[in-house]
């Protein structure tokens, strides 16, 4: 059975987060999850791509190559269970812990024997952790603020960690005799940034023969239930997956079911009954005499309720069946709508290819335009830029345009927010750029009103045009800085500064909630990717997602202008602020 990339990638994550534990190489820690990245981005099997090519995947070298093969033949990477047998496992569970990184997991364990998740949150209510030093009432308060999170969120897990597994479950199923349809429903359908499990709809004339199939599927650790139209199993990654099996007729109804939200559905349902429909998820029935009436596709369950068809990434009972009713729905963007990216790194800072392989790539997913946003000198472990490198590149970047052939590429930078909120390059570098792209790398634990200002600062700016990863978060493993979010969407709104909704899969920053108040301001929105290597600006797909479900339209978007008309908002905008 081929080796799927999703393992494949969660266990190069396992790798840098170990090799984090162990204080390891910076370089080495991030190289191995540029790989997972990478690796997870792609269509075809890792494995299967590099015994063709070996060079096929940018960025994956013989080391990475290796193991790939390693894992393929042995079902295991020697290296990694290595690594597992150097960190002890208490260190591995506490760094779970949002906020928590290894250095200060490691001086809890050794320090005050904490084991797990639970003799730490006795510790911080015993009030022993700010008797350590370094350490205070405030940072133990963080403590049990995080703990207490974690617990009420059902142990969700991160988009990008399910979508695949679901994909390749249903890829699977749809192979078996009889299956006619499948699909996932539920927080994966609606691309929330996490979900809870994942839910399978199948419609099939054999039943029998699909349970049979999901059982023996390699992706499961355990089939936790089996009956002749419902399965549930638990993957070795332990996401909970739940399959539903159908026949045809009920399919679309089953699926929108099975899609949710459950207050959505609610409002649904009144709706109907008013109308003197049942809806469930095994059809539409009439009241008066419980005739079903026959579904070929979700459009026709919201056509029989009198509304225009609303996305699945709508459902969530904001607004949009009031909208649906009353034919205001928002034509929401899609992936096609995107005609650039306007954050990438390169090899010049800590990127993996050239600044003529990252347009070549941009160029064939058919872009128009990108802009080399390369780190400024103060994040020295990404090999930020000094000042005499980032012009130079102003020139090879300009060089590289000139060679280019149907896309223009863009001089910038992603310059660092200081801690004093001054920026990392000064004014006469800036206006050399023709993008200014600025982002907090550093002080996450300042307080609200200090991280707050450092990025108004920023927006005041007059050469700064986006403001990127704007609470710094990152699913599953930190929670953003403490920002107050509203004062940023006013200013960008005042100062005409775009705020990002960053695309790379562990970020999703800005979340839709806050993506949707920047809209309902008046701010302009940029979806970018913050690739480090070609492959992962298919993750363009993951800010989509949450600008759909922000209720974003082409035209809240920066990168949906042609390069014509982003060139001329760039300079109408700082013009504006000048």
């Amino acid at each position: 059975m081929e080796l799927p990339n999703q393992q494949v990638a969660a266990s190069f994550d396992e790798i840098a987060d170990l090799l984090e534990l162990a204080g390891d190489n910076q370089f080495k820690i991030r190289a191995y999850r540029r790989a997972a990245e990478i690796v997870r981005s792609l269509d075809e099997p890792a494995a299967e791509l590099l015994r063709r090519d070996q060079s096929a995947i940018p960025g994956i070298g013989e080391a990475l190559r290796s193991k790939i093969w390693e894992m393929e033949s042995e079902g295991r990477i020697e290296y990694l269970e290595r690594l597992r047998a150097q960190i002890p496992a208490a260190i591995v569970v506490l760094t779970r812990v949002p906020g928590i990184g290894p250095r200060t997991a490691r001086r809890l364990h050794e320090s005050l024997g904490i084991e797990d998740v639970a003799s730490l949150l006795a510790a911080a209510r015993a009030g022993r952790i700010r008797e350590m030093p370094g350490f205070g009432a405030k940072t133990e308060a963080n403590i049990i603020k995080a703990i207490q999170s974690m617990q009420s969120d059902g142990g969700r897990k991160p988009l990008y960690q399910a979508l695949p597994l679901a994909q390749q479950i249903v890829s699977e199923l749809l192979k078996v005799s009889g299956v006619e349809h499948a699909d996932a429903g539920g927080s994966i359908r609606r691309r929330r940034d996490t979900i809870g499990d994942i839910d399978i709809i199948a419609a099939t004339t054999d039943a029998g023969r699909l349970m049979e199939r999901f059982a023996s599927l390699d992706v499961f650790q355990e089939i936790t239930s089996m009956g002749p139209l419902r399965a549930s199993a638990v993957t070795r990654s332990q996401i909970r997956c739940d399959l539903w099996a159908v026949p045809p007729e009920s399919y679309w109804t089953g699926l929108h079911h099975v899609t949710g939200s459950k207050d959505h559905h609610v409002r649904l349902r009144g709706i109907a009954g008013r109308m003197g429909l049942l809806i469930n998820e095994r059809g539409v029935y009439r009241d008066s005499d419980g005739q079903a009436i026959g579904i070929e596709s979700e459009e026709d369950i919201y056509s029989l309720l009198g509304m225009s068809y609303i996305p699945p990434e709508l459902r969530e009972d904001r607004g949009e069946i009031e909208a649906a009713l009353s034919g205001a729905l928002p034509a929401i963007i899609g992936r096609h709508s995107i005609r650039g990216d306007l954050h990438m790194h390169t090899s010049w800072s800590d990127g993996g290819e050239s600044i003529d392989d990252m347009a070549r790539a941009a160029q064939a997913i058919g872009y128009d335009y990108i802009a080399i946003t390369d780190h400024s000198r103060s994040l020295g472990v990404a090999h930020g830029l000094s000042v005499e490198r980032v012009l130079q590149q102003i020139d090879e970047v300009r060089g590289a345009n000139a060679r280019a052939r149907g896309i223009r590429i863009l001089a910038g930078a992603e310059v660092d927010i200081l801690k004093d909120g001054s920026l990392d390059f000064p004014d006469e570098i800036l206006e050399r750029l023709d993008v200014v792209v600025a982002s907090i790398h550093s002080g996450f634990r300042q307080d609200r009103a200090t991280i707050t200002g450092r990025i108004v600062a920023a927006m005041q700016n007059p050469h700064v045009d986006i403001l990127a990863h704007p609470t710094g978060r990152l699913l599953a493993r930190r929670p953003g800085y403490d920002v107050d979010i509203g004062t940023v969407i006013r200013e960008a709104a005042r100062t005409g500064t775009a705020l990002e909704i960053n695309s790379y899969p562990d970020r999703l920053d800005l979340d839709d909630e806050h993506a949707r108040a920047a809209r309902d301001a008046g701010v302009m929105i940029a979806v970018n990717t913050d690739s480090h290597a070609s492959g992962e600006l298919a993750n363009m797909e993951y800010g989509v997602w949450v600008a759909r479900r922000a209720w974003l339209e082409p035209r809240h978007v920066a990168n949906t202008m042609s390069c014509d008309e982003l060139i001329e908002w760039l300079h109408t905008h700082k013009a504006a602020r000048g």
